[in-house]
């Protein structure tokens, strides 16, 4: 079990407890982030999982695949360290995630 830390929109920043190997839009709506609205359930399809990740953790997340890049580059949000929950897998080295919720496109 490691903590990931989230910011919503207003500046407000909650810790989530989460088992490793879940992905994190995942752990976001269980956890009660009410502005992950993941539309699509997480098979990729849509950009409601936003996040916008801590540089510190960069590194430590698997690379971006073709689809997910693709819906990113759709948002006028997009930052470059853009990415979609859905697609991120919480591992031990991302113990202390930090990420912030993109704002709405």
């Amino acid at each position: 079990m490691g903590t990931i830390l989230v910011e919503n929109r207003a500046g407000v920043e909650t810790t989530l407890k989460a088992e490793f190997s879940r992905n994190l839009m995942e752990v976001m709506r269980e956890g009660g982030v009410g502005e992950i609205l993941a539309l699509c359930g997480g098979t990729c399809s849509c950009s409601t999982c936003h996040v916008i990740i801590d540089p510190a953790f960069v590194d430590r997340l698997d690379p971006m695949g073709s689809d997910e890049h693709d819906l990113l580059d759709n948002s006028e949000h997009r930052s470059p360290t853009s990415r979609l929950a859905c697609q991120i897998v919480f591992k031990e080295t991302m113990d202390g995630l930090r990420v912030k919720i993109a704002p709405e496109d």
